[in-house]
């Protein structure tokens, strides 16, 4: 699945594919994000919602 990254070093709006969904924070007070990869290695974070997170097919 793919999803929309921003890439801070080039400053632009990339897709990429999603590599993983992760959750930062303790129980109850969660952050939902996306983790992806840029073509030369980069790491690429997105923030989401809890609804597109669960909908997700990762």
């Amino acid at each position: 699945m793919k999803h929309s990254f921003y890439d801070v070093k080039e400053k632009t709006k990339v897709d990429a594919e999603i590599t993983e969904k992760v959750t930062y924070g303790k129980p109850g007070n969660e952050r939902y994000a996306f983790k992806a990869k840029t073509s030369d290695g980069r790491n690429l974070t997105a923030f989401v919602g809890k609804d597109k997170w669960d909908a997700a097919k990762v």
